[in-house]
C-alpha cells in the first residue's frame, strides 16, 4: 500500500506516474483542502479535483487544473450579474462543484463526496480529504490577510508572504481512513508539491504528523525545488519570504524527523551530502516528469528504492 500526501499540479502528476507504476488499488491520496473555496455558493476543492481529472486523463494538459476541452459559458454569463471573473471554472468543473455543494448541503461528510466523486470518474486508487471539517489556509501580506485562492489566483502570487495560518484546524480531525492509510501503508510519499500550503495543511491536522512520525511504513519526499527554482506555484517565492533556503535541503529540513528518503533532482547531485546530514537518504535522479514516460520511470525509482530500504 502506497499512501501519498497530496496538493496539486505536481502531485497529481507524480500520482499518474505511480498509478502505472503500482496497481491503483494499492494508493490511496491525502489530498489538501485547506485551498477549498466556495464560488458562487459553491463548494470547490481544486486540489483533490485536479488529483481526481488527472488520474481520469481528464485534466486540462495546458493548465494543469481544470478538465480539457472545457467551456466557459456560465462564468462568462455571471459577469451579467456583478460577479467577479478572476476564479475561473470550467462548465464541466462546475458540475462537479454543484454535485459536491449539494451532496454536503444533504449533511453527505466531505470524504463519502469525495469517494463518490473518484468513482465516478473511474478510479481505482482511494482519494481521501485530509479532513472533513473546513480548514482554509490564510496568507498574511502586507497589505492584510487573504484566503489562499484570491493570493493565488487573484493576485497572481505577487504579494510577499509574512506568515500563513490554517484557519479552523483545531477544530479539524483527520477523514475516516487517513490515519490507517499512514500507519498501515508500504510507504508514504509527500508528494512534489508546496510543503508550506500543500503538504503543510495536511500535516497540521491533528494527529496526521504524529501518525507519520511513528508509521513503520518507509517515508519518502520529493522535492518541488529545483536548481533554486520551482517548476510551477509559489514555493520558491514563498520560501524565500518566509526566510528560508530556496533549495531542496531548505524543504528537506521543513521535513526533518519525518521522511527517511529525500528525492532530489540530478541538477542537485551536489546537494546530496546536505541532505543526509540532516538523517536522510539521498535519491538523485531526473524529476522532472516532463512526460507520462517519465512520470512513470521516477515513480518505478522510487518504488525500488523503497523496497530497497525494507
Amino acid at each position: 500500500m502506497y499512501t501519498v500526501f497530496a496538493g496539486g499540479v505536481g502531485a497529481s502528476r507524480f500520482l499518474q506516474g505511480l498509478c502505472q507504476a503500482v496497481e491503483p488499488a494499492s494508493v490511496t491520496v491525502i489530498s489538501n483542502t485547506g485551498d477549498d473555496v466556495e464560488p458562487f455558493g459553491l463548494h470547490v476543492s481544486p486540489d483533490t479535483d485536479i488529483v481526481i481529472y488527472a488520474l481520469a486523463d481528464a485534466v486540462n494538459p495546458e493548465t494543469g487544473w481544470g478538465l480539457k476541452g472545457d467551456t466557459f459559458a456560465v462564468v462568462d454569463a455571471l459577469q451579467r450579474y456583478g460577479y467577479e471573473r478572476w476564479f475561473n471554472l470550467g462548465d464541466r468543473d462546475l458540475a462537479t462543484a454543484i454535485h459536491r455543494a449539494r451532496l454536503l448541503r444533504e449533511g453527505v461528510a466531505l470524504h463519502e463526496a469525495v469517494a463518490g466523486i473518484a468513482r465516478a470518474w473511474g478510479l481505482a486508487c482511494t482519494v481521501l480529504p485530509m479532513s472533513n471539517e473546513p480548514v482554509r489556509t490564510m496568507i498574511a501580506t502586507g497589505d492584510g490577510e487573504l484566503a489562499f485562492q484570491e493570493y493565488m489566483v487573484r493576485l497572481r502570487t505577487e504579494a510577499d508572504v509574512h506568515a500563513i495560518r490554517f484557519a479552523g484546524i483545531e477544530e479539524a480531525r483527520p477523514a475516516p481512513g487517513v490515519l490507517d492509510a499512514i500507519r498501515g501503508a508500504e510507504a508514504v510519499i509527500l508528494a512534489p508539491s508546496n510543503p508550506f500550503v500543500s503538504i503543510g495543511p495536511i500535516l497540521a491536522v491533528p494527529g496526521v504528523r504524529q501518525a507519520l512520525a511513528e508509521t513503520r511504513a518507509a517515508r519518502v519526499a520529493i522535492s518541488p525545488i529545483i536548481a533554486g527554482q520551482v517548476v510551477k506555484g509559489p514555493a520558491a517565492k514563498m520560501l524565500a519570504s518566509l526566510g528560508y533556503e530556496v533549495s531542496a535541503p531548505g524543504v528537506a529540513r521543513l521535513y526533518a524527523g519525518l521522511v527517511d528518503l529525500f528525492v532530489l533532482d540530478d541538477q542537485d547531485r551536489e546537494l546530496a551530502p546536505v541532505i543526509e546530514q540532516l538523517g536522510m537518504r539521498a535519491l538523485v535522479t531526473n524529476t522532472m516528469m516532463t512526460s507520462m514516460e517519465r512520470k512513470k520511470e521516477l515513480a518505478e525509482e522510487i518504488v525500488r528504492a523503497i523496497g530497497e530500504r525494507r
